[in-house]
C-alpha cells in the first residue's frame, strides 16, 4: 500500500541539514549537541524529525556511540553543498559586520592556537554582533578536513595538497632550543647540545616536528628522553630539569615564556638543512569569494602583522 509522507523537501532547512552533519561527523548525539550548543533532546527531537523527512534512519547504535548508515554517509557530501550554497546566498553582494555573527571552526595546533587565535577572536568580537569559536586539533593535516567542511580555516606549517585547496603564508619562524636557565647553563655547543637529554613533541600516527626528521635525517643523534603529544606538554619536563627542547621560536611568547632559549648550535641547524618553519593559513576554494570569510582572512593577517611589528599594525578599517 502507497502512504504518502507528511513531510516533503520544503520542510528541510540549513539548522536540520548542519544537525545532521555534526551527529554524522561527532558520532554521538551528546557530542554534536555540544557542538551546536543545544540540548541532547533537542537534537534527538530535529534528528528523528529529520529520518522522517529522508525515510531513513540515517544512524544505528554502536556500542556507546552511534554509526551513520550508507545512505546518510551518501547525503553528507550533498548537505555540505547546500549549506554552502545557503551561506553564499545569505551573505548577499556585501558584508556588515556590526550587523553580522559567525559561528567559527578553526583547525589549529597548540601554537598556532595560543598565539594566533586569542587575538582573531578579540578582534572579530569587537567588529562582529557576536562571534563564537570552536577550535580542533589540526595534527597533520588531511584535505578532508576542508573538503568536509569540518573546519571553516586551517592555521598550519603543514598546508595540505589539492586543485580546490587555497593557501597563504602568514608568516615565518624559527626553531631554538629552550631550556631551564636556574638548572643548567645554555648549551652554546654541538657537544653540549648532543650530550643532553632533550624533550620533544611526537603527535598522533607518530608524526615528529620538521626540525626531528631533518637532524635524523642527516644522520645527528639525539637522547630524546621524553616525547609529548602536543607543546603544551613540554614545559612541565622541562622545568627543574637539564634537559633542551628544540622547538618554534613564537612559543617563547607564550607557552614556553618562563625559558631562556638559545639558537641551536652552529653544526646542528646547518648540518640538517634546516629553512625557516612557514606557518599558513588554509581554506577550501568553495569560501575564496565569500565576502565572510575574506573578511575573517583580513583580520588574520592583521593579527599576524601585529606579531611580527608591534599592535600598531592591527590597526584596520573592516
Amino acid at each position: 500500500m502507497y502512504c504518502m509522507s507528511h513531510f516533503d523537501h520544503l520542510d528541510l532547512d540549513g539548522h536540520a541539514l548542519s544537525l545532521f552533519l555534526a551527529v554524522l561527523e561527532e558520532g554521538s548525539v551528546t557530542a554534536a549537541a555540544m557542538r551546536l550548543g543545544l540540548t541532547q533532546s533537542a537534537v534527538s527531537h530535529g534528528l528523528a524529525r529529520l529520518r522522517r523527512i529522508i525515510r531513513d534512519p540515517l544512524f544505528a547504535k554502536s556500542g556507546r556511540g552511534i554509526v551513520a548508515t550508507a545512505h546518510a554517509h551518501a547525503l553528507a557530501a550533498r548537505a555540505r553543498v547546500l549549506l554552502d550554497e545557503m551561506r553564499v546566498f545569505s551573505a548577499g553582494a556585501a558584508f556588515d559586520p556590526a550587523e553580522s555573527e559567525m559561528a567559527l571552526t578553526i583547525a589549529a595546533n597548540d601554537l598556532q592556537r595560543d598565539l594566533l587565535l586569542p587575538a582573531l577572536f578579540a578582534a572579530a568580537a569587537s567588529r562582529l554582533r557576536r562571534v563564537s569559536l570552536r577550535v580542533i586539533p589540526s595534527e597533520s593535516p588531511s584535505p578532508s578536513l576542508l573538503r568536509e567542511n569540518r573546519c571553516d580555516l586551517l592555521i598550519t606549517p603543514l598546508p595540505p595538497a589539492g586543485a580546490d585547496i587555497v593557501q597563504k603564508r602568514l608568516l615565518q619562524d624559527r626553531y631554538v632550543c629552550f631550556y631551564d636557565a636556574t638548572a643548567r647553563p645554555a648549551p652554546t655547543s654541538r657537544a653540549a647540545y648532543l650530550h643532553a637529554r632533550h624533550v620533544t613533541v611526537v603527535y598522533s600516527g607518530n608524526e615528529r616536528l620538521d626540525f626531528d626528521r631533518r637532524v635524523a635525517a642527516h644522520g645527528i643523534e639525539r637522547d630524546i628522553a621524553v616525547s609529548v603529544p602536543n607543546f603544551a606538554g613540554v614545559p612541565a619536563f622541562l622545568r627543574g630539569s637539564t634537559m633542551l627542547a628544540s622547538l618554534p621560536s613564537l612559543l617563547g611568547r607564550t607557552l614556553m615564556g618562563e625559558f631562556a632559549s638559545v639558537r641551536v648550535p652552529h653544526g646542528i641547524d646547518e648540518s640538517a638543512g634546516l629553512a625557516r618553519l612557514p606557518m599558513y593559513m588554509v581554506w577550501h576554494q568553495r569560501h575564496q569569494a565569500d565576502p565572510a570569510h575574506k573578511w575573517l582572512r583580513a583580520r588574520l593577517e592583521q593579527v599576524c602583522r601585529a606579531l611580527r611589528h608591534g599592535p600598531a599594525a592591527a590597526d584596520g578599517s573592516g
